[in-house]
């Protein structure tokens, strides 16, 4: 846990991104030939516990703001929200 760049080819339900801390802005890219949702989630504690803060169900380049220290991310597929393909996933700082 920790990396700031972290990719991953899914072609599953409930695989994720390792996680990565993020502070300030980061990147989120999804590509590939995919159909589901993907969820990017954040944790207060570590990866205890991981909240959902968007989600989608196509390809899209996107990027955001963490203003707190110690937040750490990650991007994936719930279980059940998989349905074929394999959706590329690149979370950076």
């Amino acid at each position: 846990m920790g990396q700031r760049l972290q990719t991953r080819s899914i072609s599953g339900d409930n695989l994720y991104t390792d996680a990565a801390e993020i502070i300030g802005y980061f990147n989120i890219s999804l590509s590939g030939t995919w159909v589901g949702t993907v969820t990017a989630q954040r944790s207060f504690d570590l990866g205890s516990t991981w909240y959902d803060v968007a989600s989608w169900t196509a390809n899209t380049q996107e990027y955001g703001f963490e203003p707190e220290r110690r937040v750490y991310y990650r991007v994936g597929i719930k279980t059940g929200e998989y349905t074929s393909g394999t959706a590329v996933i690149r979370l950076s700082q």
